[in-house]
C-alpha cells in the first residue's frame, strides 16, 4: 500500500487580512471573514489535512487553535483578558500549516502570511470621577452672574460610549442653582447675604452609558456684601504748603479687586501742569534774568519781543498772558512774522548758531498732518556769499535743512521724529549747530537726528538776507497776501507759505555754541512733578517708569499688596520757595488683569487736584532818610547829591503761626494785631528797581540824574532809560543793589533856579511778583532871596521806558504837569512870594515912619538921621526860610492882602539887620 501513496504536493491557502473584534470580558475574537485553511491535496490523510496555525510577532497576546483538521477551521482567542484601557487596537500575523505525508509530520506545507487586525471592544466598568471634590466660589450680594462655577469630572473607560460625561445633576434640593449638561453652575435668582452660612450643595455625574459618579462633588458659594472694585482710602485734595518738601498723594490708599484673583495691576499717575506757565511750576524770573542765574552764555537776541519803538515787527501778532511774566504769540496758520536783519546777532551766524525756543502744538492744529510747517525760515550773508536754513514741522516729524553756502553745495537735511512735538503740551526745544554736527535739545533732552544728504531737487531761495518766523517763503510763484508785515525788506517779491499753528515764547537766536546740560537742566526743568520716595522698600516684580518731565509715573506689578505699599510713596514735590498758587488735577487709572490675560476688573479712575497754597511772599522794605534839604552850591557840583545815601533794603517773609508753633525772633515787635504772625529776615535777590519822576519831568539843560555806569556793569546790572522812569534790572542780592542805588546822584546846572523835586524809588522781584513799598524823597534846593531867579523846568537827559506797576493818574503828562503846580510852586510863584516880600517890608518901614512923625520928627536926634540915611542907601539881603511850605506862603500873601500882622519872622530878621 505505500507504494500507491500520493506525496504532499501543495500548500494550505487562507485569507490575506482579516478583522477582528473581541470585548474585555471575553477571550474569542471575532473575525470577519471566518478563519479557515484549505488545502488541494485533500481528501488525502495528512497531506490534505490542517494541523495548526501559527501566529508571528512579538509579545502577541492571541493564539490560534484549529477546531477542525479536515475542513481547516481555525479561532483565534486571547491567551488572558485584555484591557482596552491599556491597548484598544493589536495587529500580527498568522500562518496555516498541514499534517505533512505521515504521522511523523514529514514534508509539513505552510501557507503565506495573513495580517489580522484586532480591535478590543470596551466595557463600562469604570465610573465617572470629579475632578475637584470641593468647589468654592464667592459671590457679590444682589447680582446673578453669567457663571458662577464649572465643574469637570472625567471617565477613565476607553471609548467614547463610556469615556464621555452626558451630564450633570444637582442633588440636593431646594437651591437656587441650576447646572447643565457641561457643568456649568448658574444661579436661578439673586443671592442674598442674609442666608444662614453659604450655600452648599452635591452634584453627581452620569457617563454616556448612564453609570454614575461614585462620589459627588461638594460646591460652597459664599455670598459677599455688594463690592465694587476701586480704590479706597484716597482724598481728592491734596493741599500743598510752599517749601513743606515732598508731599505723598496717597497715603492710606488701597486697591479693591472684589475677590478676584489677579495676574497683574498697572497703575498711572498723571500730573496735569500744562496750565501752569509753560507746561510746569518754573522760576518766575524772565529769560533774561534765569540765563544769568544758571550761568548761560550771553548773547542771546530776541527774535519775538515785547512790541515796542524798535521793535515793530510783532505788534501786530496776537499774543496771551502767561503766569510766569512771559509773552506768548499765537501764531494760527496764517500770519507769520518778519525779523529785520538790525535785530540779529552781530556775529556770524553762518555755520555757528544756536535757536531756542518754546512751543506748544497739538495734533489738532490747523493742517497738522497736511503739509509742512515751518517754525524758522532765514537767509543770511555768509564767507563766499549766502547760507540758509530752515526748522519745518510735519506732523510729529521735525527736519531741519541748512544750505551752507547757496549755488555751490547742496543742502543737507537732519530729521527727528518727536511725539512732543504734537502732543499739545509746552517742550523747550533748542537747535544748536556747529557744521557739520548738529545738536537737538527737547526739554534738556538730546535727541539724535538721521541724516538725510540728499533729498531731491530743492528749489534754491533768493540770496538776499531776510528772516520769517511761523512761515517761509516761496520764490517759485508770487501771491498777494495780508498776513506779514515788512517795513524792513520793502514790498516781498516771493510768497510766504508753510505757515506754523502752534504758540511761540522766548524765540532767541545765538551765535556760537549751545549750553551745556546742567545749564539747560536749570534754565528749563520743572521746579514740580511726581517722583518715587522710597525704590528700596519696593516688592519683588514691581517696576516703576517716571517720564522725563515728570508729569507721569507708572508702577506694574502682579500682587496687589505690594501695589498698595508702593503707591504710597508717589510723591508731589515743588522745589520752590515761592510756587505759583493755584491747583493742579492729578489722575490714577489702573488696568488689572486676571489669569485670563484680560482686563477682569474695571476700576474707576481716581481724580483730585494738588492744592499748591500761595506762599508767604517775601516782604521788601525800603527805608532811609526821606528830606534832602541842601545848599544850591552842593547840588550844583560835579557829582551831584546821592538821592538815597541812607537806603536800606530788607527782605522778611511774614505768615500765621500754628497755635503749637514759637515765633521767631522778628526785627521789630509785633502788635497787638499781628499775634499770630511771624516775621523771618533772610537773605534774596531783587530783580529790578525803578526811580520814577514825580512832577514834571527833568529838563536835561538844568538838571539830571547821575550814575556810574562802571559800577553798574561791575555789580552784573542793566540801566534802561525811559520818559520820567530809571530802571536798573538784573537778577541781583540786596546788597548790590543798595551799593548802586546809593550812588545815584541828583545834579543841578549852576543858576538853574529849582526848589524842590520828588522822586519815587521802587523795587522788584520775581518779574514784578513781590513788590517793595514806595519810597519817596523830597529835594530841597536852597537859594537866597539875592540870587537871580530863573524859571525851572524839569526833564530827563535819557529815554525812559513806562514801568507796568506806574499809578494810573501819573501815566498821563497833562495829570503829572497839574499834580505837580498844585504841591511844587513854578517860577512865577517864586517871583510872586518875592515881591510879596518886598511888599511886606515896605509896609512895615511905613508904619514905623509914622510912629516916627507922631513922636515929633522935629526932636530927632544926629546920630539917628544918619542911621536912617544909612539904612536907606544900603542893599536889602533876606534869607528865606527853605523848608516854608506852599501853603505857609499862601498864608503870607493872605496876610499882605489883608490887615493882618506882619511876619515876625520878617520883622525879627529886619530888626537884627538894622
Amino acid at each position: 500500500m505505500a507504494k500507491h501513496r500520493r506525496p504532499n504536493k501543495h500548500k494550505p491557502w487562507i485569507e490575506t487580512e482579516y478583522q477582528g473584534i473581541v470585548m474585555e470580558n471575553d477571550k474569542t475574537v471575532l473575525l470577519n471573514p471566518p478563519l479557515f485553511a484549505i488545502d488541494k491535496d485533500a481528501p488525502l490523510h495528512y497531506a490534505g489535512e490542517i494541523c495548526g496555525f501559527k501566529i508571528h510577532g512579538q509579545g502577541v497576546a492571541f493564539e490560534a487553535v484549529v477546531l477542525d483538521k479536515v475542513t481547516g477551521e481555525g479561532v483565534v482567542q486571547a491567551k488572558a483578558p485584555l484591557d482596552c484601557e491599556e491597548q484598544r487596537e493589536h495587529t500580527f500575523t498568522i500562518q496555516a500549516h498541514d499534517c505533512g505525508d505521515d504521522a511523523q509530520k514529514t514534508n509539513i506545507k505552510r501557507s503565506h502570511k495573513a495580517i489580522v487586525h484586532v480591535h478590543v471592544n470596551d466595557v463600562n466598568e469604570f465610573e465617572p470621577v470629579f475632578v475637584e471634590p470641593v468647589y468654592e466660589v464667592t459671590l457679590i450680594e444682589g447680582k446673578i452672574p453669567e457663571l458662577i462655577v464649572r465643574v469637570e469630572a472625567v471617565d477613565r473607560d476607553c471609548s467614547p460610549q463610556y469615556s464621555q460625561i452626558c451630564f450633570y445633576q444637582i442633588l440636593t434640593p431646594n437651591v437656587p442653582f441650576y447646572i447643565d449638561n457641561d457643568g456649568n453652575v448658574r444661579s436661578t435668582e439673586p443671592l442674598s447675604v442674609t442666608h444662614d452660612g453659604p450655600y452648599i450643595f452635591h452634584v453627581t455625574a452620569f457617563d454616556c452609558g448612564k453609570k454614575q459618579a461614585a462620589k459627588d462633588a461638594e460646591i460652597r458659594v459664599e455670598i459677599r456684601p455688594n463690592c465694587i472694585p476701586g480704590w479706597i482710602g484716597w482724598s481728592d485734595r491734596v493741599v500743598y504748603p510752599p517749601s513743606s518738601g515732598p508731599r505723598p498723594l496717597f497715603p492710606q490708599i488701597r486697591l479693591e479687586t472684589c475677590g478676584e484673583s489677579v495676574w497683574s495691576v498697572e497703575a498711572a499717575v498723571r500730573l496735569q501742569t500744562g496750565h501752569v506757565a509753560k507746561g510746569c511750576d518754573r522760576d518766575n524770573y524772565s529769560e533774561r534774568a534765569q540765563r544769568r542765574l544758571c550761568g548761560a552764555s550771553e548773547g542771546d537776541v530776541d527774535l519775538l519781543p515785547a512790541p515796542g519803538p524798535l521793535s515793530q515787527w510783532t505788534s501786530e501778532l496776537p499774543s496771551i498772558a502767561s503766569r510766569d511774566s512771559s509773552r506768548v504769540y499765537v501764531f494760527n496758520g496764517t500770519r507769520a512774522a518778519a525779523v529785520p536783519p538790525s535785530a540779529l546777532p552781530s556775529a556770524p551766524l553762518a555755520d555757528s548758531f544756536t535757536l531756542s525756543f518754546w512751543m506748544k502744538r497739538g495734533d489738532k492744529m490747523p493742517n497738522a498732518l497736511e503739509r509742512d510747517e515751518a517754525v524758522i525760515c532765514h537767509t543770511l550773508q555768509a564767507e563766499n556769499g549766502y547760507a540758509h536754513y530752515a526748522l519745518t514741522l510735519h506732523g510729529p516729524r521735525v527736519t531741519f535743512l541748512y544750505w551752507p553756502q547757496l549755488g555751490a553745495s547742496r543742502p543737507v537735511k537732519f530729521r527727528w521724529k518727536l511725539e512732543q512735538a504734537w502732543d499739545g503740551e509746552w517742550h523747550h526745544y533748542a537747535l544748536s549747530l556747529q557744521f557739520p554736527t548738529v545738536i537737538f535739545y527737547v526739554d534738556g533732552v538730546t535727541y539724535e537726528p538721521a541724516l538725510i544728504l540728499d533729498s531731491g531737487p530743492f528749489h534754491p531761495p533768493r540770496p538776499s538776507p531776510r528772516l520769517l518766523i511761523a512761515a517761509c517763503w516761496n520764490d517759485g510763484q508770487w501771491k498777494e497776501t495780508n498776513n506779514i508785515t515788512d517795513t524792513t525788506f520793502g514790498t516781498l517779491d516771493s510768497a510766504p507759505d508753510r505757515f506754523l499753528g502752534a504758540l511761540l515764547a522766548g524765540v532767541t537766536l545765538r551765535a556760537g555754541s549751545i549750553d551745556s546740560r546742567e545749564v539747560l537742566g536749570c534754565l528749563y526743568s520743572c521746579k514740580e512733578g511726581l517722583d518715587f520716595s522710597d525704590f528700596e522698600s519696593l516688592g519683588k516684580g514691581m517696576k516703576v517708569h517716571i517720564n522725563p518731565s515728570q508729569t507721569l509715573l507708572v508702577l506694574e506689578g502682579d500682587d496687589v499688596e505690594n501695589i498698595n505699599r508702593a503707591i504710597e510713596h508717589v510723591i508731589y514735590r515743588n522745589a520752590l520757595r515761592f510756587a505759583t498758587p493755584g491747583a493742579r488735577p492729578f489722575q490714577l487709572t489702573t488696568t488689572v488683569k486676571c489669569f485670563s490675560e484680560e482686563a477682569c476688573v474695571e476700576v474707576p479712575v481716581v481724580r483730585g487736584v494738588v492744592e499748591v497754597l500761595q506762599p508767604d511772599g517775601p516782604r521788601i522794605s525800603l527805608s532811609g532818610e526821606r528830606h534832602l534839604a541842601r545848599p544850591a552850591l552842593d547840588y550844583e557840583g560835579a557829582s551831584g547829591v546821592p538821592l538815597f545815601p541812607s537806603l536800606r533794603v530788607t527782605c522778611s517773609i511774614t505768615h500765621h503761626l500754628r497755635p503749637h508753633q514759637t515765633p521767631a525772633p522778628t526785627p521789630a515787635p509785633a502788635t497787638a494785631d499781628q499775634e499770630t504772625l511771624s516775621s523771618d529776615s533772610f537773605i534774596h535777590n531783587l530783580e529790578s528797581c525803578e526811580i520814577l519822576v514825580l512832577g514834571d519831568a527833568l529838563d536835561p539843560g538844568k538838571e539830571s540824574l547821575l550814575l556810574d555806569l562802571d559800577l553798574l556793569q561791575q555789580k552784573g546790572l542793566h540801566l534802561t532809560n525811559a520818559s520820567n522812569i530809571l530802571t536798573i534790572s538784573g537778577v541781583e542780592n540786596i546788597g548790590a543793589y543798595e551799593i548802586v542805588l546809593r550812588d545815584v546822584r541828583y545834579r543841578v546846572e549852576p543858576g538853574a533856579a529849582l526848589y524842590e523835586r520828588k522822586f519815587r524809588l521802587q523795587c522788584a522781584e520775581m518779574s514784578g511778583r513781590y513788590v517793595s513799598n514806595e519810597f519817596t524823597v523830597e529835594v530841597n534846593v536852597l537859594h537866597s532871596l539875592g540870587s537871580p531867579a530863573r524859571p525851572s523846568h524839569l526833564q530827563s537827559g535819557h529815554q525812559f521806558v513806562h514801568s507796568g506797576r506806574r499809578p494810573h493818574h501819573e501815566m498821563g503828562g497833562h495829570r503829572l504837569a497839574e499834580a505837580h503846580r498844585s504841591v511844587v510852586p513854578g517860577a512865577a510863584t517864586v517871583i510872586v512870594l518875592v515881591c510879596v516880600a518886598f511888599l511886606v517890608l515896605m509896609v512895615t518901614l511905613g508904619i514905623f515912619r509914622i510912629r516916627s512923625v507922631h513922636r515929633g520928627l522935629d526932636t530927632r536926634k544926629g546920630p539917628e538921621l544918619e542911621k536912617e540915611a544909612f539904612w536907606e542907601d544900603s542893599a536889602l539881603t533876606i534869607i528865606v526860610n527853605p523848608m516854608e511850605t506852599y501853603e505857609q506862603r499862601q498864608g503870607s500873601c493872605e496876610v499882605a492882602g489883608g490887615h493882618e500882622p506882619v511876619n515876625p519872622d520878617l520883622e525879627a530878621a529886619a530888626d537884627r539887620r538894622y
